[in-house]
């Protein structure tokens, strides 16, 4: 059987798409080859046509996803207010909390990709460096910039780290007004 010409970057956009939400809920260097391509109803063997190496897919996969993390985090730098606000009403919500893999790389990936490959490490820092730099804009202030991604980062982890919904909404309610404050946008107060 012939497969079409474009059925390899099919394939291999399938398992970047499943492997990321497997790692995003279980942490990618827990999860075997196997597993990874088995989610897409192929086996282990075939994964070498696609990758090099286990660590390249994470690459891939960091990669597509730090730039939907950055847009998660702070839109576009043509943004109005309000879109600022739902961006981050949208980030630091219970949705987001409760679905890692369909939410940001950092919060669930950010230790394994701190202990990865300096490329990959790269790519994350200039993805956070345009974050920050469309922040420090909207704030005028570079060192609140970082601290806005940093809060929103960290309130994520803490939000997905307690067991009690009404603990989670406490740490992302206080962390949304905190944010609407230091920002001065009403609707996040």
């Amino acid at each position: 059987m012939r497969y079409s010409s474009t059925h390899k970057e099919e394939t291999r956009q399938k398992l970047i798409a499943q492997s990321r939400a497997i790692a995003k809920r279980g942490g990618f260097a827990t999860t075997g080859i196997d597993a990874l391509m088995a989610s897409i109803g192929l086996t282990g063997g075939a994964f070498y046509t696609h990758f090099p190496s286990k660590q390249a897919l994470f690459e891939a996969l960091v990669s597509e996803e730090v730039e939907k993390s950055a847009e998660m985090l702070a839109g576009d730098d043509a943004s109005p207010a309000d879109h600022v606000a739902r961006c981050l009403r949208n980030y630091l919500s219970s949705v987001h909390a409760l679905h890692p893999e369909d939410g940001c790389v950092l919060p669930t990936l950010g230790p394994e990709i701190a202990r990865a490959e300096p490329e990959v490490r790269e790519v994350v820092e200039q993805a956070l460096k345009r974050t920050q730099k469309s922040w420090s804009g909207r704030t005028g202030d570079a060192d609140a910039a970082w601290a806005l991604i940093a809060q929103c980062v960290g309130a994520l982890v803490l939000a997905r780290s307690v067991e009690s919904e009404r603990t989670r909404k406490e740490i992302l309610a206080a962390s949304r007004r905190f944010l609407g404050k230091a920002l001065a946008i009403d609707s996040l107060r």
